[in-house]
């Protein structure tokens, strides 16, 4: 019997490699036809299974073909290089010139179609650049390629998304998958603080959306398929923008982790990368947020799809704003030459891994709660003291949002905030530039919630909602934890990870935070540019609002609109807003302006 098991296991070690792959075999065999089975039965039911299984089988084949083919890519597209490099004096000038007919053309047929808003965002986001190349550490140095390729990635995706249907259909499908995701968090919650956790909306729904996700980021991240996803969106800005493998990588980490995790993907190289790189990094982190917070801002009502889409077109704007505001002056020691290799999970299982994801998120969620306790509270303070000074001088509203309004009001109207709201949605950037994007988007979400009830606009002069395209606007530009207190977490962290930059560090934070910011509000001039208009308000409440005036208001696109839709579900007896009951006058003044039939009204 001995004999017979040394012989198995002598041809096991011979066949090694066949035995894997009829293995590997068997059970991909499997694992198809349980795909085919189950998108035969249904497909709308197997679609998420079946989208997994593609991304699955593209990242196998792009690692086959990078694996075998990657010493092949360079000599394949040195001739092109060179025939570049020496028609570049001429081609450069046609080329620009091509961009500049391109960008009139889509700036001329764009407006005719969409109104001239898209126009205030095109020119913010010129105004934007131009501030960061007048401030810029080195003018003369720039590379302008990193910054217009950068800009042309943010434009491409966001046309991607926002202009086609199935971009946005992709994104708002994904957004609703994650949305479904989070709400496993409340069966911990419920376990843990009882069936009236509810009741504690913020401490037992919105945290433990982020220990959850903390966890099964910490999963991912031990399987290898966080660092394969990170590879692949740094590999390909790296190649679209000509810039380094480490910032590279660092910005896409940062689409996915925090900005104090996402440096640790390359921690062995940070002691030998130069200023700008240093200072790229420290923008990427700024310019976007964590998947974990993520979820949190999801959960109090702020639309997933676009938090994805911002949070994704930020990191090209973050490398575009840091190559501008501080261009490469040093020779790089870090390249693709010498190889670079993304640090691995240091847990020995899943559940090892699962355990040091949970046990990772609670110093997060403790430095969240209080960090709105204490900023909630010093700005219920400073709120009373400006009340009480501005009473002196017969003006009781002063508050700090007010300032902030008054400070942020042009960079918000340059985004394309229309002007009503552009004094809002300032009070938004000054709380997330002073305390934190939880607290703007906490006073969001009440905006949003407002308008979807509908009801009064002004109350005592302040106004109670924005436009849709004010809030979606709002929502790029908040998505980037640049403000004062990451500047510390930042200096902190990446000092404790890398000692011998202390200094450089310390010295170019704030340019990198001012450069995060900056990169978020082109963010939100891209997303201007190209959010088209739709219903601002709820029907029942334009059409209650309009007819109940003194003089019969003008016809417009969305009076008539709307009086079609009432019409319409007037004739398919259906009800366009369930609960909602249209007052007589709205009817009436439906009548005058439709022309319709008496027996219709």
């Amino acid at each position: 019997l001995e004999k017979k098991y040394d012989k198995v296991c002598e041809f096991c070690k011979k066949h090694k490699t066949s035995i894997q792959y009829v293995i590997y075999g068997i059970f991909i065999t499997a694992y198809l036809a349980v795909v085919i089975a189950a998108c035969s039965l249904n497909f709308q039911r197997a679609l998420p299974l079946f989208i997994i299984t593609i991304l699955a089988i593209l990242f196998i084949c792009w690692n086959f073909l990078i694996a075998k083919y990657e010493h092949r890519i360079p000599a394949f597209f040195s001739l092109g290089e060179r025939y570049l490099e020496n028609q570049w004096f001429w081609l450069k000038w046609v080329l620009w010139a091509i961009l500049l007919i391109t960008v009139i053309c889509w700036l001329i047929f764009d407006t005719a179609k969409q109104g001239s808003h898209q126009l205030i965002s095109f020119g913010g986001l010129v105004i934007y650049v131009l501030l960061m190349f007048i401030f810029s550490k080195y003018p003369a140095r720039v590379a302008w390629r990193p910054v217009f390729s950068g800009i042309g990635m943010q434009f491409i995706l966001g046309l991607l998304i926002l202009r086609t249907k199935i971009g946005f259909d992709v994104f708002n499908w994904l957004g609703n998958q994650i949305q479904t995701f989070l709400e496993y968090s409340d069966t911990g919650a419920k376990f843990v603080f009882g069936e009236k956790y509810m009741d504690h909306l913020f401490a037992f729904k919105v945290l433990p959306i982020v220990v959850f996700f903390s966890t099964v980021t910490s999963v991912l991240y031990h399987l290898g398929f966080m660092q394969c996803l990170i590879e692949k969106v740094g590999w390909i800005m790296q190649i679209f923008m000509g810039t380094t493998p480490i910032e590279s990588l660092v910005a896409a980490g940062n689409i996915f982790v925090g900005q104090t995790e996402s440096p640790l993907l390359v921690r062995p190289y940070l002691p030998y990368i130069t200023k700008s790189e240093l200072h790229a990094v420290m923008t990427a982190g700024f310019s976007t947020i964590a998947g974990s917070v993520l979820g949190a801002y999801i959960s109090f009502g702020v639309s997933a799809a676009h938090l994805l889409t911002a949070s994704v077109m930020s990191a090209p704007a973050a490398l575009a704003t840091s190559k501008l505001f501080w261009p490469e002056t040093e020779e790089l020691t870090v390249s693709l030459k010498s190889g670079l290799q993304m640090a691995k999970s240091e847990a020995k299982n899943l559940l090892e891994a699962a355990s040091q994801g949970a046990s990772a998120s609670i110093p997060l969620v403790a430095n969240i709660a209080v960090n709105l306790i204490s900023f909630l509270s010093l700005l219920a303070f400073i709120d009373s003291v400006l009340s009480w000074v501005g009473s002196l001088f017969d003006y009781p509203q002063l508050n700090f949002e007010n300032i902030c309004a008054y400070v942020f009001m042009p960079f918000s109207f340059m985004m394309g905030v229309d002007w009503e709201d552009s004094f809002t949605v300032g009070g938004l950037l000054g709380y997330k530039t002073f305390f934190n994007e939880f607290v703007a988007y906490e006073r969001l979400s009440k905006l949003i919630h407002n308008r979807e009830k509908g009801g009064i606009m002004y109350i005592n002069g302040v106004k109670q909602y924005m436009s849709v395209r004010s809030e979606v606007i709002a929502t790029y530009a908040l998505c980037g934890f640049a403000n004062f207190g990451s500047l510390g977490l930042v200096i902190g962290g990446l000092t404790s990870i890398a000692p011998s930059k202390k200094r450089e560090i310390a010295g170019g934070a704030f340019r990198a935070m001012i450069a995060g910011t900056v990169a978020c509000f082109m963010t939100a001039c891209v997303a201007g540019m190209l959010t088209s208009h739709g219903l601002e308000v709820p029907c029942h409440i334009l059409l209650g609002n309009a007819f109940n005036a003194t003089d019969f208001p003008a016809n417009s696109t969305e009076l008539v609109k709307c009086c079609q839709q009432l019409f319409t579900s007037g004739n398919l007896s259906q009800e366009i807003f369930p609960g909602r009951n249209y007052s007589l006058s709205s009817w009436k003044g439906c009548c005058q302006i439709l022309n319709q039939p008496a027996s219709h009204c």
